[in-house]
């Protein structure tokens, strides 16, 4: 009797502390509205496509469901630029009124009195403007150029120039005329030891020779291309070369000046030219590497990078492919193309005692392309 009261007790201690089963009955649900829960699913959809709606413009949209998808950032193979035979390239002509004594103030340390100034490609364009920057800021100059006649009626054309603006003046530079073909050791060894014997020395270089060409790379004559990368590369690195073994066998100080493109940095729309654009990335990064290497000489090597330029080849390819200029300019902030002279201060600096503690620099005259 004592073991069934006992037990008894325990079934009830447990039943009291158990936690009590509802029934699903038992629960007071709300009734389900099948009108309401479809405008719901409705509302829930539409919610989902107004935060969608945008997804076209991703990665998750379906390719080419706008027609202007990359339109301004791509290549077209249909637009081939062949560089033209020495005959047919245009010629230039020097810039009027940069010349002339001046009384306004500037900084002495911009002079180039006193020295000798090489320009590779000196006889037309941007090289032509460069050789009459120098000249106007007081150096002699040296014109390289694979058109030796070309390049000795600009020196004389400089020198006449000279005089008109500065009549009676009694120290007229001294500016020289010189064959070479840059992508040849040998040739290059012979102008510079020519210029040498000519002007006595070297303070300067300025490697202006190159040229561009616009084939689908694909397309692009291996032989061409080969040429564009002797000029451009193999060039501006023979003459660099020789001019710093020439300064270091003198002990003297000296600055280096390669003309790269901000096609070094950037890739151009819509031409295509991928060994150009790969040629002056060398180019620009030929000059940081020489710049340290010959840092402890005194020689200090930099690159200006110029942007689209109405150069007279230029004026020629605009001729031939109209469409180019709108499209070239909307992607300039400036919304403009530069003109040669838009770099003769850019070299003068380089050259010059002012950018005496520049070196390895890359200097952009791109009306802001390159930043956008």
């Amino acid at each position: 009797m004592m073991k069934s009261s006992t037990l008894l007790r325990h079934v009830a201690r447990s039943a009291a502390t158990r936690t009590p089963t509802v029934s699903v009955a038992s629960r007071i649900l709300p009734a389900r509205n099948f009108t309401n829960g479809a405008i719901l699913k409705d509302k829930a959809l539409s919610d989902e496509a107004e935060d969608n709606k945008h997804d076209e413009y991703s990665t998750s949209g379906k390719p080419g469901a706008f027609e202007h998808e990359g339109q301004f950032s791509r290549t077209d193979n249909r637009i081939k630029v062949e560089y033209p035979e020495e005959d047919n390239l245009p010629s230039s002509k020097p810039v009027q009124g940069r010349g002339g004594f001046h009384f306004k103030r500037t900084l002495a340390s911009f002079s180039l009195e006193g020295r000798v100034g090489v320009v590779t490609g000196g006889a037309r364009g941007l090289g032509l403007v460069m050789s009459q920057a120098l000249i106007l800021s007081g150096a002699d100059v040296a014109i390289v150029d694979l058109n030796k006649d070309e390049a000795a009626r600009q020196a004389e054309e400089l020198m006449n120039h000279f005089r008109e603006e500065n009549p009676g003046a009694t120290n007229v530079p001294k500016v020289t005329a010189h064959y070479a073909d840059v992508a040849s050791p040998e040739s290059v060894n012979a102008a510079i030891e020519e210029i040498i014997a000519d002007h006595g020395k070297i303070d300067n270089l300025v490697t202006s020779a190159g040229f561009t060409e616009n084939y689908d790379a694909i397309q692009y004559p291996f032989d061409r291309m080969q040429k564009l990368w002797g000029v451009n590369v193999n060039g501006t690195y023979l003459f660099a070369i020789g001019v710093a073994k020439h300064l270091m066998e003198r002990k003297a100080p000296g600055s280096v000046v390669f003309i790269g493109s901000m096609s070094g940095a950037i890739v151009n729309v819509p031409q295509p030219q991928a060994p150009y654009n790969a040629a002056k990335a060398a180019v620009r990064h030929l000059a940081s590497s020489l710049a340290v290497e010959w840092a402890h000489a005194g020689i200090r090597v930099n690159c200006i990078s110029p942007g689209y330029m109405l150069t007279g080849l230029t004026k020629k390819i605009l001729d031939d492919n109209p469409e180019l200029a709108n499209k070239w300019t909307s992607l300039i902030p400036q919304g403009k193309m530069g003109r040669p002279e838009d770099l003769m201060g850019a070299v003068t600096f380089l050259c010059s005692d002012a950018s005496g503690y520049v070196t390895g620099a890359d200097l952009r005259v791109d009306g802001g392309y390159t930043v956008t």
